[in-house]
């Protein structure tokens, strides 16, 4: 299993990101897929849920501002983020089941 994160960085508050996870060595169309988040200092943080018939979940705490999204072709999740936060500041990760990428830095600030 190997998942790999891209697409973090600065941004100032209020702006966006989208983040993507190539995600190899199982069968991704019938995994559920997953973001979760780690802030300096904090343990890891559950944000959001992809299932293999694309249905969705996504913590109180992002709801309404991010959007999980999968391409079964590409073998990729992405995760769009919208109205970012100084609290979104965290290294956020791909998981799939117990295994999880390397994570990409997100810092909101201005």
């Amino acid at each position: 299993v190997q998942l790999v994160e891209s697409g973090g960085g600065l941004v100032q508050p209020g702006g966006s990101l989208r983040l993507s996870c190539a995600a190899s060595g199982f069968a991704f169309s019938s995994s559920a897929m997953n973001w979760a988040r780690q802030a300096p200092g904090k343990g890891l943080e559950w944000v959001s849920t992809i299932y293999s018939d694309s249905s969705t979940r996504y913590a109180d705490s992002v709801k309404g501002r991010f959007t999980i999204s999968r391409d079964n072709a590409k073998n990729t999740v992405y995760l769009q983020m919208n109205s970012l936060k100084p609290e979104d500041t965290a290294v956020y990760y791909c998981a799939m089941g117990i295994m999880r990428g390397q994570g990409t830095q997100v810092t909101v600030s201005s």
